[in-house]
């Protein structure tokens, strides 16, 4: 590959994006936040064209979130409210607010506030992490979950908010977690110990619920949700830089994944969603795949997770027979810069589309592999390689509406 040089308003977006400094101060509804309407539910990746084409997961985790939410008294009178479109779903990345995988974002459900302390009013909400159990964005319709949303919401909502003082800073938890095993995606076991034992540390006379330590203690993904806030709050800060063709935003609803970029804000590029390629439960045909699905990918859209694996070994194995030959020099050539805040690990970060195009490949991206009836969740993990025309056409747009 030829020596690339970069766009001066690449450039621009970037300076902008590493001088961030994301910080969880708390929770916040999206109702209060950001003016969501009652009966509005935010999904993961692009929008859906039609009521015909919303996924089966994203369905039944809309309604249990209208059981939570109090909309409806039951699973199935909140299925009927959604078939009739008294709940109406958007795409939670428009109102900035990420979700992971099937999981719905409602009015009233309680968010992690991220907001980044040097542009400051660059923001980005996400719900609690649902851990071990039958969560939220597994895409399962049951009173199980509805439950679990519940004490998710309850005792440990209770112990993060008592835990959080004046704020946390998360990219020196994340830049520990790099350093110890972690890709900021697929696996931040490291992250989510050093996050709760800063929690724990602060609750007062250091008294922590044994049910929410031992749950903390199942769920090695607990930090997850706070990062793919930290990421977006982060990509943020280049949006709307005329000309820049740096990643802002990333994501799959299950039928199509989806991006945008700082120079075209709010604008989606769209291209079918294909499933990530990688392991399944044994007993499951592959036609029971959901294609990628999630707003996590904003994580390797920035170039950690799967565009870091050099970091994480136990998560470079889990791959190894579905990654692509260069896939070592994609994650080198795609990625722009250190952010400052990164001390013990310094990755590269942000990816514009002219250095994966200039390369001949788009970012790598971990996701979780959820099946497409919705009855068993998640079913396995894989890898998901977005086709080349996903960028290329984010790009034509882009060269048209600026004079290069």
């Amino acid at each position: 590959m030829t020596d690339f040089n970069y766009h001066p308003k690449d450039l621009l977006a970037f300076d902008q994006i590493s001088v961030t400094q994301p910080f969880w101060r708390g929770f916040e509804t999206a109702k209060n936040q950001v003016g969501l309407e009652d009966n509005v539910f935010l999904h993961a990746g692009p929008s859906f064209n039609s009521m015909d084409e919303i996924c089966m997961p994203i369905l039944n985790s809309a309604a249990v979130g209208a059981v939570f939410e109090g909309l409806a008294k039951n699973l199935d009178d909140a299925s009927n409210m959604l078939l009739s479109g008294e709940i109406i779903l958007k795409p939670a990345q428009d109102f900035n607010v990420v979700t992971p995988l099937a999981a719905v974002v409602t009015p009233q459900m309680p968010l992690h506030y991220v907001y980044d302390g040097n542009h400051g009013n660059q923001f980005c909400l996400t719900p609690i992490n649902g851990g071990t159990g039958p969560a939220i964005r597994l895409g399962q319709k049951s009173d199980e979950a509805v439950e679990h949303l519940r004490w998710i919401n309850g005792p440990v909502l209770d112990f993060m908010a008592s835990g959080m003082g004046e704020g946390i800073e998360l990219i020196p938890i994340a830049s520990s977690g790099l350093r110890h095993g972690d890709d900021c995606h697929g696996r931040t076991i490291m992250s989510t110990k050093y996050l709760f034992d800063e929690l724990a540390s602060r609750v007062k006379g250091g008294l922590v619920n044994s049910e929410v330590r031992g749950f903390f203690a199942k769920s090695p993904s607990m930090f997850l949700n706070l990062w793919m806030a930290a990421t977006k709050s982060m990509m943020l800060a280049a949006e709307g830089i005329a000309g820049s063709s740096m990643i802002t935003a990333m994501g799959g609803n299950g039928v199509r994944m989806g991006l945008q970029i700082a120079g075209l804000p709010g604008r989606w590029f769209t291209e079918t969603a294909e499933p990530p390629k990688g392991e399944i439960l044994e007993s499951l045909n592959p036609d029971r795949c959901l294609g990628a699905i999630g707003d996590s990918a904003v994580v390797e859209a920035l170039g950690l997770g799967a565009m870091q694996l050099s970091s994480a070994p136990e998560q470079l194995k889990i791959f190894k027979n579905v990654l692509p030959d260069n896939f070592n020099a994609r994650s080198e050539a795609l990625k722009f810069g250190v952010h400052y805040d990164f001390t013990e690990a310094t990755p590269k970060i942000g990816i514009p589309l002219r250095s994966l195009l200039n390369f001949g490949a788009g970012p790598l991206i971990a996701l979780g592999i959820i099946d497409k009836t919705g009855d068993l969740g998640r079913i396995g993990g894989g890898i998901y390689d977005p086709p080349l025309s996903l960028f290329a056409s984010a790009m034509k747009v882009l060269e048209k509406s600026y004079e290069q």
